[in-house]
């Protein structure tokens, strides 16, 4: 079985992690650039400033997409880089930089599809209260506006946030991650609300100013696998949502898009614990709920539903993530049940052990194996009845993995960081493959 003919293959990535030139042509400070010149918080010392350098070397990394056969590139924008101070005025600069890399990407018939938040909030931004200020939403609704505005002739495909569970829960909760606090349920609570209120504001914008703009937002997740439980038993368990961990949650970040409201376990918790006092706003909810046309959903590990203990040797990723070949399988299935919308696998990769060879090759066959198993059961989450549309594998390069700095390689490019210099791995030969063929020989 090949997928779908209209079936999107592409490869994402992310600003911070990729571009670069963090202080060049007017870009304003943004809260990794921060948090990474700190001591002590990047695993191997290092920071976002170079990265990959593709700020200025994008035409060179198109090209290698083009060779790829790539039919779509995920990217994020760069708030800071558009809006220096995060609101008020535009760097022209900025915009001109994302002008070129969608020109560059529509002449080698290349879909964009846009993210315009993942991650990097602008300092400015920061010092007023982040995404606990009541005007973050007005924030971001201007910042949209600009986006809209300036590349929506082009660019159809939106996805207003990239994993809010993480940045809020690494970045917020546990600390880990810029901006490396760590705050209570209440305080949690404004903060969601917040980004939904902001994910909202941006929905309608899109919707008014770009002409047939295909919508959605990005959620973390790892799926519930049936182990020795029903399928509906790891249905209920994985959208399963109280006050403890709430923002790990698929139903936390979805349900109140899908149905206006919040899930009633986690209002009942929140109130009982003495940390919610009022009921959320309809007009908020409202504001929440604007239509969106598909979800986008990350998933590289998964959970087992059932009595299931870890074997001793379990195959797992450099990271130590093990591996779930029925992870992509039981992700669209559960989602698309409980949402009914179009689906989209925005991101899904391993990070392995990866340097160039006596050949001057880079044979990862590691990543060839893990992603032919996951997207095996990405075929079956589709027969099974789910609308999938694309598949967004992570990433198209090695690039900053964030706060463990440039170890882990995830890209299907080789990145030497001394050089810059970019290689091919046996994987991008393979994915060539896979998308010349429509995943039929997988």
């Amino acid at each position: 079985m090949s997928f779908r003919d209209d079936f999107l293959w592409g490869a994402a990535t992310a600003s911070y992690q990729i571009e670069g030139a963090w202080n060049e042509d007017g870009k304003g400070l943004n809260i990794w650039d921060d948090f990474s010149h700190q001591k002590g918080h990047i695993d191997d010392g290092s920071n976002g400033d170079i990265a990959c350098d593709h700020y200025h070397r994008y035409k060179e990394d198109v090209k290698l997409m083009h060779e790829m056969g790539l039919q779509a590139y995920r990217f994020s924008i760069s708030w800071s880089r558009i809006l220096p101070q995060g609101t008020g005025k535009v760097n022209q600069k900025g915009i001109d930089f994302y002008n070129n890399l969608i020109d560059e990407l529509l002449k080698y018939n290349i879909t964009p599809f846009v993210t315009l938040f993942h991650w990097d909030l602008p300092h400015a931004l920061h010092l007023k209260g982040g995404w606990l200020n009541s005007d973050s939403s007005l924030w971001f609704e201007e910042y949209t506006k600009v986006i809209a505005e300036n590349f929506g002739d082009r660019v159809k495909n939106f996805i207003t946030f990239n994993e809010p569970s993480v940045f809020m829960g690494c970045g917020y909760q546990q600390g880990s991650m810029a901006p490396g606090y760590k705050m209570g349920d209440r305080d949690l609570l404004i903060f969601g609300h917040n980004v939904h209120l902001a994910h909202g504001r941006a929905v309608k914008v899109l919707r008014e100013k770009v002409q047939n703009a295909n919508i959605g937002i990005t959620l973390a997740t790892q799926p519930k696998v049936p182990f020795d439980s029903t399928e509906e038993q790891a249905y209920n368990s994985y959208f399963w949502c109280g006050l403890s961990g709430f923002f790990w949650s698929n139903a936390y970040w979805m349900d109140p898009i899908a149905t206006g409201k919040y899930p009633e376990q986690l209002i009942k918790d929140a109130k009982e614990a003495g940390v919610l006092d009022n009921d959320f706003s309809e007009e908020d909810m409202k504001i929440i709920s604007e239509k969106i046309d598909f979800l986008g959903i990350n998933i590289y590990e998964a959970q087992y539903e059932g009595n299931y203990q870890r074997i001793r040797g379990t195959a797992h990723t450099e990271l130590q993530w093990d591996i779930y070949p029925d992870a992509l399988k039981w992700g669209v299935i559960h989602n698309y049940k409980r949402y009914n919308l179009p689906i989209y696998i925005t991101e899904n990769g391993i990070s392995t052990h990866d340097w160039v060879s006596l050949d001057g090759k880079v044979h990862d066959p590691n990543r060839i194996d893990f992603l032919a198993r996951y997207l095996h059961g990405l075929k079956e989450g589709i027969q099974a009845g789910a609308d999938v549309r694309g598949y967004f594998q992570w990433s198209f390069m090695d690039n900053f993995e964030w706060a463990r700095g440039y170890n882990p390689r995830f890209g299907m490019i080789f990145v030497d960081y001394k050089t810059l210099e970019r290689t091919p791995k046996d994987s991008a030969y393979w994915y060539k493959k896979v998308i010349e063929t429509n995943g039929k020989d997988l």
